[in-house]
């Protein structure tokens, strides 16, 4: 067995970031920018008002209180043409552009309009209630740096910046199968000694919360064909992802019916519990990433090694999942495998964080992993650890994990 580190390097050293694609703006969301985004306009392109009111000259009101006479009205869309004169004044709403020799806006609140006589009782500054030209960004300003994940804000700001195309990392492409008899499809016949498959529909829902395009193959049978015809699917993924099958028991076939195929094995078993049968190789230009059929097993797994791989071939910074938390019960001695503990968290009075693990922890218990708030991490040959001790954990927020 290889430690947890070297196989999460291992695994990693085995992928690249992906290519760039051109999408439209609309398709955007939550996909990650591949190169800077600038600006291709200034954003006001002209000084404008941030109010509704009156455009002024400073220095014809700082003597107020003062009339002006109004010489036209100036809303959002349209412009006042020629110059503002001494003693002139323009009705102008927010967003319009400034007249030209207008530098500040005395709000409409402040102003006691008789036709075209306007009447301001009080001086304002140069400058009060304009927007100057690029006050937001400047044509050619980058907006949104590569790597990003674009969100909402982006979106709204990348279509400010008149960017309609933006070029974006592929989605990695990662097929599911799924394997073994005793499992079937929700919603299909379920024999005596059958069981709903759960975990190739939780590893596709984590891949495109990460940023990937899942691609579900369906359930292999027990069978050395089986396994053969539906893997063959995988062709042009960027990764094929197993479940079940990764152990060594008689139905356990997916390194004999892949090895048969011209899979190169680099590792299987790991010192970590739960997924120690994790194997990791390439068949022809894919690579493969066999979890076990455990499903607290394959989410662990998923977690731990296939979120980075995704955040690598997006190019992306690794998520750190990990913090410290008080334990809120006893735990003993671990043995020679790192462990991964599911528990609940909450906050102690001093506001400190405080992790509780789940009475049982076998690993055939999803409902255990859906109210799990973090993981708690126990490394190799750990000493009995008190209530109350400080402990390395792993949240499981599904706004960062994907979990």
């Amino acid at each position: 067995m290889i430690s947890v580190e070297e196989a999460q390097a291992r695994i990693l050293d085995a992928f690249t970031t992906l290519p760039a694609e051109e999408i439209a703006l609309s398709e955007a969301l939550g996909r990650v920018l591949a190169e800077d985004l600038t600006a291709r306009r200034t954003q006001p392109p002209a000084a404008v008002s941030a109010m509704d009111g009156y455009a002024v000259r400073a220095a014809d009101i700082a003597a107020a209180p003062v009339t002006l006479r109004q010489v036209g009205a100036v809303p959002a869309g349209a412009s006042h043409d020629g110059a503002l004169g001494p003693g002139e004044c323009v009705r102008i709403f927010t967003g319009a552009p400034l007249p030209q020799g207008a530098d500040a806006i005395v709000i409409q609140e402040d102003v006691e309009a008789g036709g075209e006589i306007i009447r301001i009782a009080a001086a304002v500054a140069a400058g009060t209630y304009v927007r100057p030209a690029g006050l937001d960004f400047k044509e050619g300003e980058t907006g949104i740096v590569a790597g990003r994940r674009l969100t909402a804000r982006d979106i709204g700001l990348a279509a400010a910046m008149n960017r309609p195309w933006l070029r974006v990392r592929q989605k990695p492409r990662i097929a599911i199968l799924a394997s073994g008899d005793e499992v079937v499809m929700p919603g299909d016949p379920i024999g005596p000694n059958q069981i709903v498959s759960s975990n190739s529909h939780a590893l596709a829902g984590f891949v495109r919360a990460r940023g990937g395009e899942s691609v579900m193959l369906g359930i292999a049978r027990d069978t050395i064909p089986s396994i053969r015809e539906t893997a063959a699917a995988a062709r042009d993924a960027d990764l094929l992802l197993t479940t079940g099958g990764a152990s060594v028991g008689e139905h356990d076939l997916i390194q004999q019916a892949l090895g048969e195929e011209g899979l190169e094995l680099d590792f299987w078993r790991i010192a970590m519990r739960p997924g120690k049968p994790l194997m990791f190789g390439r068949l022809a230009a894919t690579a493969l990433l066999g979890f076990p059929g455990n499903p607290v097993s394959s989410m662990v797994c998923a977690l731990i090694f296939l979120g980075p791989v995704i955040d690598r071939m997006l190019g992306t910074p690794a998520i750190d999942l990990t913090d410290r938390a008080r334990l809120g019960t006893d735990l003993r001695a671990n043995d020679r495998r790192q462990d991964y503990l599911r528990a609940g968290l909450a906050r102690a009075d001093d506001g400190a964080l405080v992790a509780t693990p789940f009475p049982r922890q076998d690993s055939s218990m999803m409902a255990t992993v859906a109210r799990a708030d973090c993981l708690i991490l126990r490394p190799p040959h750990a000493p009995a650890a008190p209530a109350g001790e400080a402990v390395p954990i792993l949240h499981l927020s599904a706004r960062v994990s994907g979990l």
